[in-house]
């Protein structure tokens, strides 16, 4: 029992050690295999709940899922995004008029119906998906859940010894999480870098940002969240500095994609 124990600790009291911290300075003290453990924990606790996040089954929308992830699958390939061989980044869509998406640790995406018929173009799409697969690959969310429920209980839940309802609990999290100002840049930041090489334009999440603050309900999280405008700004410039194509294409796909989901 104690070398179990030993085991599961090693790598938090090597990364302690290292003083592995984030650009907030937060240190992160779970390995790789730990934010995979409890990203499919949480993946699997928001798949026994689909009252409250009824999930499109793939096999009745093939061709939305398919679209959805060969967007997923180009970012990752394309932008060389971290852990690839480690994380899936699988997508899921949940069938609800809400304007949102998140990540879990270890890679796995959620996107709302409610927020992908309502963006203008497939580049303000891959430019949220790129922003929510940053936050897993820099393991954004990790280092707030730590800050919101503690250290010891994440490593309860990770080892198998918490309550059954705390994986409730920081699943049904994941959906308000606040990330830093600091980990909000970083995304932005890397939605770019990862869309740089692909086929969609490298600021489609500023793109994204333009759309729902004009809408006629920007979303809640808009209010926490940096400056909207700072952020559009942003986005472009580094797009600028790093010669990234800004080009929007065809969306004759993105239009068959969103009437498929309509069916």
């Amino acid at each position: 029992m104690k070398n179990a124990l030993y085991r599961t600790l090693l790598p938090l009291l090597l990364v302690l050690a290292m003083g592995s911290c984030s650009e907030d300075g937060d240190i992160n003290v779970f390995s790789i295999e730990q934010d995979l453990k409890l990203g499919q924990q949480a993946d699997a606790e928001i798949r026994s709940k689909p009252s409250e996040f009824p999930i499109l089954d793939p096999a009745d929308h093939p061709q939305a899922y398919a679209y959805l992830q060969g967007m997923v699958d180009e970012i990752v390939e394309k932008g060389m995004v971290p852990y690839a061989d480690v994380f899936p980044y699988d997508v899921a869509i949940i069938d609800q008029d809400v304007e949102n998406a998140f990540a879990t640790p270890g890679g796995f995406l959620y996107v709302y119906t409610g927020l992908i018929l309502a963006l203008e173009t497939e580049d303000e799409l891959a430019g949220v998906l790129a922003h929510e697969i940053a936050h897993s690959a820099e393991r954004h969310s990790t280092d707030q859940l730590t800050q919101q429920f503690g250290l010891s209980t994440l490593l309860s839940l990770i080892t198998g010894g918490a309550d059954p309802g705390l994986i409730s609990q920081v699943a049904g999290s994941l959906l308000t999480l606040s990330f830093s100002r600091g980990d909000e840049t970083e995304a932005d930041e890397r939605s770019v870098d990862y869309l740089c090489n692909t086929q969609y334009a490298a600021n489609g999440a500023a793109g994204f940002f333009e759309s729902i603050q004009d809408g006629p309900s920007p979303p809640e999280f808009l209010s926490t969240h940096p400056n909207p405008d700072n952020r559009v700004e942003a986005i472009n410039q580094r797009a600028a500095d790093k010669g990234c194509s800004t080009e929007t294409g065809s969306q004759e796909r993105f239009r068959t994609f969103k009437d498929n989901l309509m069916e």
